[in-house]
């Protein structure tokens, strides 16, 4: 119970986190799977998900999760630099999961997820919007 005392910031923050990223995660799949049924490359899709969620993920993670001293223009950058890392990587397990795995395209996204969450609030907490002492 201590741990939890002494840590309810962070377990807040990371709540926090989490529903962003459910609704980073609700638009990146909608345009995903809208671009998938409309015959688009599932990378490419990806990649235009990507692009429109990181921009709710800046707006409100600024807002609603993180404080800093860094500019708008500086978290913005570290924003797409942070998702950005986890997008590559996402991409690659979307890819092995897909093409070497026989995994269905439209469920390999949400596993890749289980590996996103986490390291984008770790990269965003400690880099992102790392607050000046």
């Amino acid at each position: 119970m201590k741990w939890l005392k002494d840590n309810k910031k962070l377990i807040v923050q990371f709540i926090k986190f989490g529903l962003v990223g459910v609704s980073n995660t609700v638009i990146s799949l909608a345009v995903y799977y809208l671009l998938v049924y409309l015959g688009v490359h599932y990378i490419v899709a990806n990649i235009f998900g990507f692009i429109i969620s990181v921009l709710n993920a800046y707006y409100w993670n600024s807002k609603f999760v993180f404080k800093s001293d860094n500019s708008k223009k500086t978290i913005l950058f570290r924003t797409y630099v942070a998702y950005l890392i986890t997008f590559i990587i996402s991409n690659g397990l979307l890819y092995i999961q897909v093409d070497k795995m026989g995994i269905s395209k439209y469920i390999a996204p949400i596993i890749c997820l289980l590996v996103t969450i986490p390291l984008n609030f770790i990269i965003n907490k400690f880099w992102t919007y790392k607050e000046k002492k």
